[in-house]
């Protein structure tokens, strides 16, 4: 359970910060310092899971891992994101690239 939890409460923290980092993004006539306070507002409940999350987890990763697990959930979360709040395409370059930086993740997770 130690090396799960983890994972969830940053996969949820990933969730938040992707909205209140690129939510803003439909809204471009709302003025900035609203769009700011907004942001900061979600990113506060984003630190509610992220903060307990890299602080359990230290108990069984170290903090390259936990970082590193935090990129690979971004590059699954973001796409997500974006093919669904903003319609884009997931294109095949957008595969490879994500695909290298998972192979980027075995090597920070192998035991040379």
């Amino acid at each position: 359970m130690n090396a799960v939890l983890p994972v969830v409460l940053l996969t949820i923290s990933n969730i938040f910060m992707t909205i209140a980092w690129y939510g803003h993004l439909k809204f471009k006539s709302a003025p900035i310092v609203l769009v700011v306070l907004a942001s900061w507002g979600i990113a506060l409940l984003e630190y509610c899971f992220q903060v307990p999350a890299n602080r359990i987890g230290s108990a069984t990763f170290t903090p390259t891992q936990l970082k590193t697990i935090q990129e690979v959930i971004t590059l699954t979360v973001f796409p997500i994101f974006s093919v669904l709040y903003f319609g884009e395409a997931f294109r095949w370059n957008h595969l490879v690239g994500f695909a290298l930086i998972a192979v980027a993740a075995f090597f920070v997770f192998a035991k040379w």
